[in-house]
């Protein structure tokens, strides 16, 4: 991938079925990133309502960019956009 973030953090939650293809999605593609359980860590659940607005999971940050509630293709898309957006920085 070509995007070079600082911070990836995906909330999940355990036995999500979403949250498992977000996982799977991240690993094919060989990104590196934080699993967050907001289960296990109430604080986590609230600052993924925080910085989503809303209580589904998974949620992914990558350096403040929000996408929530996603399945593998809308993450795909997402990650094109970081791919472009990074692209014209790169170029200034």
């Amino acid at each position: 991938m070509d995007v070079k973030p600082r911070s990836i953090r995906l909330f999940i939650k355990p036995y999500c079925g979403w949250c498992d293809k977000a996982v799977r999605w991240l690993d094919d593609h060989g990104v590196a990133y934080e699993k967050v359980d907001v289960i296990a860590d109430e604080s986590a659940f609230d600052e993924m309502i925080r910085l989503s607005g809303q209580d589904l999971a998974p949620v992914i940050d990558v350096d403040g960019e929000i996408l929530a509630d996603f399945g593998p293709d809308q993450l795909a898309d997402f990650w094109t956009k970081l791919e472009r957006k990074n692209a014209r920085t790169e170029a200034r």
